[in-house]
C-alpha cells in the first residue's frame, strides 16, 4: 500500500472581513480575470463565501485523487498543477500566478476525483472556497459563470497545447515557446520547476538559456 502523507494545512485562514489586510486583498481580488467585472451586489454576496489562506512553498492545496474540491483565486505567489503516475513521477501541467485561478471544476462536473494536485511553487496567498459553494454562486449569476467557463476552456486548451509541445518541439523550441507565451512568468519560476515543466534537466535548461542569450 502506497503511503500518502496528509496535506499540509495553510499557515492562516481568515474570512476577508476579519483579515488585517482586507483592503488590499479586496483590491487584488478585483483584478482577477474571472471576478473583475462583478457588480457591487455580486461582491456583497460573494465575499462572505471566501477565506484567505497563506501557504508555504511545497504545500498542496489540492491532492490528486481528492474528492473534496476547491475553487482557488491567486492573490500573491504562484501555484502549479501537477499530475503523478503510480510510480511517483510528476508532470507539471501549468502555472498560475496573481490575478489567475485554479479549479477542480471539470472533475466536479464529471463527478470524478481530482486528477491532479495543486501545489505552491512559492509562498502563496489565496482566496478560496469549496467548489460546491462556487458552483452555487455562479449558477445564480450567469454572466460570472460564462466568464469563468471561458477561462476554464482557455486553461484546458493551454494544458493541451503544452502537452503537444512536449512531443512536437525540440528542447530549444520548448524554451522559446514558453518565453513567447508566458513572458510574465519566465523570470519568476525557479529553474528546477521550469526545467521539469519543459521536460528538461536543470543543466540542459541553463545551457540552452546561455546559448539563446536568455
Amino acid at each position: 500500500m502506497q503511503f500518502r502523507a496528509p496535506p499540509r494545512r495553510p499557515a492562516a485562514v481568515n474570512p476577508i472581513d476579519s483579515h488585517p489586510q482586507r483592503n488590499s486583498i479586496r483590491l487584488q481580488l478585483r483584478r482577477n480575470l474571472v471576478l473583475r467585472d462583478m457588480s457591487a451586489a455580486q461582491w456583497e454576496a460573494f465575499e462572505p463565501l471566501l477565506v484567505i489562506a497563506d501557504y508555504r512553498k511545497g504545500d498542496r492545496l489540492v491532492r490528486q485523487g481528492d474528492e473534496e474540491m476547491a475553487q482557488v483565486f491567486v492573490l500573491d505567489g504562484m501555484l502549479k498543477r501537477v499530475v503523478a503516475n503510480p510510480q511517483g513521477r510528476e508532470m507539471i501541467l501549468r502555472f498560475a500566478a496573481e490575478n489567475e485561478m485554479d479549479t477542480s471544476y471539470a472533475a466536479w462536473r464529471l463527478r470524478t476525483p481530482v486528477p491532479y494536485s495543486i501545489v505552491a511553487v512559492s509562498k502563496v496567498r489565496t482566496a478560496e472556497l469549496p467548489l460546491a459553494k462556487w458552483v452555487d454562486f455562479i449558477d445564480r449569476h450567469l454572466e460570472v459563470k460564462a466568464r469563468f467557463e471561458y477561462e476554464v476552456m482557455k486553461l484546458m486548451s493551454e494544458v493541451m497545447a503544452h502537452t503537444i509541445t512536449l512531443h512536437l518541439l525540440d528542447a530549444p523550441g520548448r524554451v522559446l515557446r514558453f518565453e513567447r507565451k508566458h513572458p510574465e512568468l519566465a523570470g519568476r519560476i525557479p529553474k528546477k520547476e521550469l526545467a521539469a515543466y519543459l521536460n528538461l534537466s536543470p543543466e540542459t535548461l541553463s545551457r540552452l538559456k546561455q546559448k539563446l542569450g536568455r
